[in-house]
């Protein structure tokens, strides 16, 4: 069955479509000896579809795994920065990567995958996910520099923020906790709104992706979504409908979102 040529791409492990949008744009894709243009399309069985001049391999089982990244680690899979990537965290045979960015100097969530369906579900901003994050600023907030973050901030480029959720969670000596949830996810973007607004960010935690929480892992310690997790994400009612039938799932708590807890048997630290 003929498809697009970049959801091939993506279902094979390559990046997300518009990672594979650029392989394409880059020429770097041919079909049956024909360099590929956006909007090519392709059968997976019968036409052969070369990357870099090798042959596009069959197509691994799709992994999802939640991540603690700690403080100073490098969302990418490889750099010539000799600090440790979230790649060499994950002790997993095959092709991993990381969905969207946290820049090194923060920490928590992060989800590796080598579905690419999934990877542009949830980072492209039409589907509007969520992404919840703990913040530490150095000082106590007015109530006035939340309302502005929440409206949105220009920032030194001229571009505005996207309204935000911010609330005060805690009082921290001369600072304070905030719980902020953005639908966008431009780089640095909360150190710089916080430095734009006068709050400082000492530091940032993400607690949540979508549908997807941090929950019990800690720093370096990883484990594998459940079927019932990656159907929440992918939108899939189907698969969810009938959550009281399967293992793992327990309703609601006032607060809390809808999804399965994860085995503890399924959580792995880093290999030492």
């Amino acid at each position: 069955m003929e498809e697009r040529l970049q959801k091939i791409l993506a279902r094979a492990g390559l990046g997300s479509r518009r990672a594979c949008e650029g392989l394409i744009r880059a020429g770097r894709v041919t079909v049956n000896g024909q360099v590929a243009s956006l909007g090519t399309r392709a059968d997976a069985v019968r036409d052969q579809i070369k990357v870099d001049d090798q042959p596009l391999k069959t197509a691994e089982p799709l992994k999802y795994i939640a991540l603690y990244k700690p403080v100073g680690v490098l969302s990418t899979l490889v750099s010539s920065d000799p600090r440790l990537t979230v790649r060499s965290l994950v002790d997993e045979p095959g092709r991993l990567y990381p969905v969207g960015r946290l820049d090194a100097d923060s920490e928590g969530l992060v989800l590796l995958t080598n579905d690419g369906e999934l990877a542009n579900r949830l980072t492209h901003p039409r589907y509007g996910h969520e992404k919840e994050y703990r913040v530490l600023v150095a000082r106590q907030p007015e109530a006035e520099q939340l309302q502005t973050w929440r409206r949105g901030v220009v920032m030194e480029d001229g571009y505005k923020t996207a309204p935000a959720e911010v609330r005060l969670e805690s009082l921290a000596g001369k600072g304070a906790w905030l719980r902020v949830i953005l639908r966008e996810g431009r780089k640095r973007q909360i150190r710089e709104i916080g430095s734009a607004i006068g709050l400082p960010v000492v530091k940032i935690i993400r607690v949540r992706i979508g549908s997807l929480r941090l929950g019990n892992l800690k720093p370096g310690e990883w484990r594998h979504l459940s079927p019932v997790e990656v159907a929440i994400l992918m939108g899939d009612q189907r698969k969810v409908k009938s959550m009281s039938e399967i293992e793992g799932y327990r309703p609601k708590e006032r607060g809390e979102s809808r999804q399965p807890r994860p085995s503890v048997e399924k959580v792995r630290r880093r290999p030492s």
